[in-house]
């Protein structure tokens, strides 16, 4: 039996997916929010336009905890414009050490035209090899898929994430396909 100390409700329910192909970047994430065994929201907006419409930001996990931390990035990105490693970085840093932000339960994929991050509250600012990463509890099977189609089709990364982004929402159960799709390039 999976005993808990958290005295919130076991919410579920985020695929966030980045893609970079051909100079285009895109992150698109689903929009179920699910509680339990119950979905709560079809249509939650997980990707937002950041630094003037040059960085674009994905979140996994608690939403309130998440848009805190897109307004310290974006606080990073005005510090530090056009540097996004050095804004995630920084960020990353504040997020493991600060006593307050170490309390916030989410994840984040940033990217810009050149580079995508999955920046974590246990310091981790991590770059994708494969010009693709993901999170949340689709993450692994919509990577898995773009992976899959990001090398061996014609599909541009648009293409790619929504394809990828379907078949996620084929397989977990707190995925939809109901998107949201921002792109860079």
């Amino acid at each position: 039996m999976q005993t808990t100390t958290s005295t919130f409700p076991d919410w579920h329910g985020t695929t966030i997916l980045a893609v970079r192909k051909n100079g285009r970047t895109v992150i698109a994430g689903d929009g179920q929010v699910s509680m339990g065994p119950t979905i709560v929201k079809g249509a939650a907006r997980k990707v937002r336009v950041l630094a003037g419409g040059r960085v674009l930001a994905g979140f996994a996990g608690a939403t309130a905890d998440a848009f805190t931390l897109i307004e310290r990035l974006e606080a990073k990105l005005e510090q530090y414009p056009d540097q996004l490693a050095r804004a995630c970085v920084d960020l990353a840093k504040d997020w493991r050490t600060d006593r307050y932000l170490r309390r916030l339960e989410a994840m984040l994929l940033v990217a810009d035209e050149a580079s995508i991050f999955t920046v974590t509250g246990v310091g981790d600012v991590l770059e994708p090899e494969h010009g693709v990463a993901a999170v949340g509890s689709g993450g692994n099977f919509a990577l898995s898929a773009a992976r899959a189609l990001i090398d061996h089709t014609e599909l541009d990364a648009e293409q790619v994430a929504r394809k990828a982004m379907a078949i996620a929402a084929d397989i977990c159960v707190y995925t939809n396909g109901n998107l949201t799709v921002e792109t860079l390039g």
